[in-house]
């Protein structure tokens, strides 16, 4: 099943390398690039649809932006309200600040600079490398002629004042109790972005303009911030006013790299981590939001080389900004949301491009999962999703426009529900047909009822999902021939475990186990039918549609290729499944081969004399060896110093997207038979693995927690061993019980508590091993008599346990 991409309404920008949903899509009008926002599902605007969003302004949804002096009043009401309690002695400095900006408030508009979308611009990096944005534009790779003017950088004060200096003045200041120098300090340096980029600028006389220096004194703005929350409450007040002060005169034309560089510096600043500053800081974050994309550009490159600590520090300054403006502790501290709808979005694009930067180092600077803001499980994600779908990348906001954000949790939830949504449609249209061809209904054509043979398992199941694969989204219930009992959930968690270890089996040929990495991946081997592969593909696909954790052990380069694209083309011509590649990405894999080609890159003799190699690999197959060329007359072309990176690219692009192009293919076909949804969109690779393992973090306090009983009260000393020893096993023996209990080792998306996991008495022997009903994550215990033979058993039972009996 594919879903289309339709056409948007913009000029084409080139998107990044590799495969994204479709390489001529575009972001329809009013789109921003580089805000990290997620490319549309769907953009149908057309040009009377802009008509009908103006008249529905006056809505509840929130919008984008607006101009600063239609905010004006709104803004300057929501400073006072903001600043009022801790900051009470501003109320005369506000009144002066609001009849400034009222009267400057049309000549001061922002003014973009245009940058024309212009082809092959290289190596700039999407501002969010999880969506498949487009690329970016830097002012800097433009040609001459279509450059817009820079604006001249203006002279800075001369500030000599060190780190030792400063630190100086603090201590004097702590003994004697006198902050006027400090206080003057701080005054002066943050009146305006000229006296921040004169304080903390490495070189005032340097221009600064690459993404590789931000020539901001990084150490000497730590100090600075660490000292101020423990200075006097006038003195912090003071910081707060220079800011006033810098944002409303900054607040026009384009900006300049000094510009750039105070809006990082204040980013940092400390004092935003407070409710009371929040009016403030809403102000400085819509003027960065506003920035274009060039600049946009700088800030995401200037933002990576910060330190881990201040890096997440600001992110979760963000990230607790939105969940407070989303759900206030105190509403009376903040403007009313109707007056301050842009706060949000503001934040939002702003932590989009720490996102970027997060993403352009390797290993990233902070987790992933750092960026989740856990506030938006609680708020209504299908209207979210629904926007999006709607009106994409347009003048209505969307938490789905930017998808980092959204936890893991939210976002199975929203495939859940699509695919339930999915799943009744599907089941309706079957009952009006069967209706209207004046047949009685049945119930079993609500389901996709699998009915299988014990010992025909693979053939079994392969016949039933092609003969019925109009029926995949519906709900599965399997049933296994000969055998009586209903389908409450444990027959299908049998069948998938059963299947996938046959699947899954060496001497099946499918896959091939690779110790080293302890994980599985395609065979190379060419066959007449890949069917088969088709069917592996189905099957996680089915196992996410309908919320199984399975046990496979795929590497990370698989779920990248499978969102290779996310949306499966229209047309059938197109390659799927392949993405670029890496040696990381075999390291993964086959570890030692990987490690050989580093040592071939590294290698300081001559490459070509002492390893007289062409562009060549060869691989075994049915005993037969196989030659194939990495380039054309490749077994003509030797390796040398020169061209061995290419060799090495050429053969893990070789190894990982070539050699299986086929049997990767119909996997992917299988899987997005089943998974056809624009949700994929919002998932990165990671994520769609956890969805089909499980995640690896284990608790087993929470699982404790979370566990039910049947014949034993959690109080009985049975159980009380039995957690005893549990809670102190290592995590390989804690993984090896899950395992034996629930057939996997991993964990749900939802935590343990979605485990469901129970303890039964065994009204067995004590002299009896521990068994475990792995398709209802049952645990049969026996009651032992003290903690020493609970543990011996238990370790005996889940180390030597191999499916449905022992090794």
């Amino acid at each position: 099943m594919s879903l289309p991409i339709p056409p948007t309404a913009t000029a084409a920008a080139d998107l990044p390398p590799g495969p994204g949903p479709d390489p001529g899509a575009e972001l329809p009008p009013g789109a921003e690039l580089g805000q990290g926002s997620a490319a549309p599902p769907a953009a149908e605007e057309e040009e009377g649809e802009g008509e009908e969003e103006e008249e529905e302004e006056g809505d509840k949804e929130r919008e984008k932006l607006p101009p600063l002096p239609a905010a004006s009043s709104a803004a300057a009401g929501g400073l006072e309200r903001g600043a009022k309690n801790q900051f009470s002695t501003f109320s005369n400095f506000i009144t002066t600040i609001n009849q400034k900006k009222e009267g400057t408030g049309n000549r001061n508009s922002p003014t973009q600079l245009v940058i024309p979308n212009i082809k092959n611009v290289r190596d700039l990096p999407p501002i969010c490398l999880d969506v498949r944005q487009k690329q970016r534009i830097s002012i800097d790779t433009l040609p001459q002629e279509l450059k817009a003017p820079i604006p001249p950088e203006p002279s800075l004060p001369i500030r000599t004042k060190t780190v030792k200096d400063f630190q100086d003045d603090i201590e004097k200041s702590k003994s004697s109790g006198d902050w006027k120098a400090v206080h003057d300090f701080y005054s002066t340096t943050f009146d305006s972005f000229l006296e921040i980029n004169a304080a903390f600028k490495k070189d005032t006389n340097s221009a600064f303009n690459t993404i590789e220096d931000s020539g901001i004194d990084a150490k000497f703005v730590n100090v600075v911030y660490d000292a101020l929350l423990n200075t006097p409450q006038d003195v912090q007040k003071s910081v707060l006013k220079g800011i006033i002060n810098g944002l409303l005169q900054e607040w026009k034309g384009p900006r300049t790299k000094d510009d750039l560089r105070a809006y990082c510096i204040l980013l940092q600043n400390p004092q935003f981590s407070n409710t009371s500053t929040y009016v403030i800081y809403a102000h400085l974050l819509r003027q960065i939001a506003a920035l274009t994309e060039a600049d946009h550009h700088f800030l995401v490159h200037w933002s990576k080389k910060i330190s881990q600590q201040r890096f997440k520090q600001v992110v979760d300054r963000l990230l607790q900004f939105i969940s407070l403006r989303l759900f206030p502790a105190k509403p009376e501290e903040f403007p009313p949301m109707m007056k301050c709808t842009w706060w949000i979005p503001s934040a939002t694009k702003v932590l989009a491009l720490f996102n970027a930067a997060n993403s352009l180092i390797s290993p990233p600077i902070i987790s992933y999962m750092d960026f989740y803001n856990s506030t938006l499980d609680h708020i209504d994600l299908m209207e979210e999703y629904h926007n999006w779908q709607c009106y994409g990348n347009s003048h209505r906001f969307s938490f789905c426009q930017y998808p980092f954000i959204i936890s893991i949790a939210a976002k199975k939830v929203i495939i859940q529900r699509d695919s339930e949504q999915q799943m009744i449609s599907i089941a309706r249209q079957s009952l009006v047909d069967k209706v209207s061809r004046r047949q009685k209904p049945d119930m079993n054509m609500l389901f996709l009822n699998v009915k299988v043979r014990r010992t025909h398992l693979v053939s079994d199941s392969l016949d039933e999902l092609a003969r019925k694969r109009a029926d995949l989204k519906k709900k599965l219930k399997v049933t296994f021939v000969g055998e009586a009992g209903l389908d409450m959930g444990g027959l299908t968690k049998e069948w998938f475990l059963l299947l996938i270890r046959q699947i899954f089996h060496p001497d099946y040929g499918m896959f091939t186990y690779h110790k080293d990495s302890r994980c599985h991946w395609f065979s190379s081997f060419k066959c007449d039918n890949y069917s088969e592969f088709r069917l592996v593909g189905a099957l996680m696909g089915l196992a996410v549609y309908n919320s199984i954790t399975l046990d496979i052990r795929f590497p990370p380069c698989c779920y990248k290729k499978l969102l290779s694209p996310p949306i499966v083309p229209c047309d059938h011509n197109t390659l799927v499944g392949i993405c670029d590649v890496t040696l990381d990405d075999l390291f993964q894999i086959m570890p030692e081969l990987a490690h050989g080609l580093n040592e071939l890159l590294s290698y300081e003799g001559n490459v070509e004399e002492d390893f007289y190699s062409t562009f060549q690999v060869f691989q075994e197959e049915f005993g037969v060896i196989k030659s194939y060329n990495l380039k054309p007359n490749g077994d003509k072309i030797p390796v040398t110093n020169q061209n061995r990176k290419e060799y090495v690219q050429l053969y893990v692009d070789f190894l990982l997207n070539k050699s299986i192009y086929k049997q990767f293919a119909a996997f992917y076909y299988g899987f997005h038979s089943v998974c056809a949804s624009y949700a994929l969109l919002l998932l990165r690779p990671e994520e769609v693995e956890i969805l089909v393992c499980g995640s690896p973090e284990l608790d087993m306090s929470a699982l404790q927690r979370s566990t039910q009983y049947e014949g034993y009260q959690k109080t009985d000393l049975t159980i009380r061993y039995f957690w005893d020893v549990v809670l102190g096993f290592s995590l390989d023996l804690q993984k090896k019980l899950l395992h034996f209990a629930t057939g996997s080792d991993r964990v749900p998306v939802g935590g343990m508590a979605d485990l469901n996991f129970k303890i039964s008495k065994s009204e067995t022997s004590t002299n009896w091993l521990p068994v475990a009903h792995t398709c209802f994550n049952q645990l049969c215990l026996p009651p032992y008599k003290n903690k020493k033979e609970l543990k011996q058993k238990l370790i005996i039972g889940i180390s030597n346990a191999e499916g449905f009996g022992l090794e």
